[in-house]
């Protein structure tokens, strides 16, 4: 990113030089040509430090890196077309703010044709990239249709399950095939694919951990499923998004991400004390 930030600032310093040369070297060119050139050299040094400044940083989780990806492409996108659109808006109203005699724009088919299939492009470009992140597992996991069913389970050996349980106030995770369960700390391995299959015991709530990019809506007597895999180990804050009651501010949790070996040893370390880290004071609340 630093070699980038660098090339970029090199070509705006020989745009800005070039200009400057330009001017010297032909003094006849007239006051409008030298706005228009100047607001052009302007509009690419904003370019310049708005992409420079979008530059994307390492993502905590596939979900994540897959959002901010989308997000850059668009913006890729967005901040040139928006300069261009914004030069050509303060030129024209420069260039003609003295005219007292306007005359209607003249037709133009060729131009009109350019610039719909322009933004046709444009628009099948936006289309096609949030469809490839919207069609990822991790974003959009398969959801299963009742109770019953089993999607959103572990596709491969080294995956795992933990199941959620949100509550008012509070969160409950409970990881099969221990007798571990923790309250309102969602523990989980580094660099595994994670699925918590979430359901509610009352009213709908909303678990949204922004720094993993994960945000799934929780019901009652139904089941969602959260598909995720974070990279680095650390201790993410959730909180729940969807209003659910007098108590929803404090509606919160921590997703713990530990390395794969410290997990094993957390979870047979809890698994033989006879239960998991209820310890926080809305434990007693938690439906039995």
């Amino acid at each position: 990113m630093v070699d980038s930030s660098e090339a970029i600032r090199r070509a705006v310093s020989e745009l800005i030089s070039h200009s400057a040369r330009d001017s010297y070297i032909d003094p006849t060119v007239d006051s409008g040509t030298m706005r228009l050139r100047r607001a052009g050299v302007f509009a690419c040094l904003l370019a310049a430090v708005g992409i420079v400044a979008v530059a994307p940083a390492a993502a905590q989780s596939v979900n994540k890196r897959l959002i901010e990806q989308l997000n850059y492409q668009l913006l890729y996108v967005a901040i040139p077309l928006t300069l261009f659109v914004e030069v050509i808006l303060i030129y024209a109203v420069v260039r003609f703010r003295d005219n007292d005699d306007p005359l209607p724009t003249a037709e133009d088919p060729p131009l009109e044709i350019t610039w719909t299939i322009a933004t046709a492009i444009i628009l099948l470009f936006v289309g096609l990239a949030a469809y490839t992140v919207l069609a990822s597992p991790y974003i959009t996991p398969e959801q299963p249709t009742d109770s019953s069913q089993s999607a959103g389970n572990a596709n491969s050996s080294d995956a795992v399950t933990v199941r959620g349980l949100a509550y008012q106030w509070g969160w409950q995770f409970s990881y099969p095939g221990t007798n571990t369960t923790t309250q309102n700390e969602l523990v989980i391995p580094a660099n595994t694919d994670i699925y918590v299959r979430m359901t509610s015991a009352d009213v709908i709530h909303s678990l949204f951990v922004p720094k993993l990019g994960v945000k799934q809506d929780v019901f009652p007597r139904r089941t969602t499923v959260i598909h995720t895999r974070v990279f680095e180990p650390g201790a993410y804050r959730g909180y729940c998004t969807e209003f659910c009651g007098s108590g929803h501010a404090r509606m919160r949790t921590t997703v713990r991400v530990l390395p794969e070996d410290e997990y094993r040893r957390w979870l047979r370390g809890n698994a033989s004390a006879g239960n998991g880290t209820a310890t926080n004071a809305t434990a007693a609340n938690a439906p039995s």
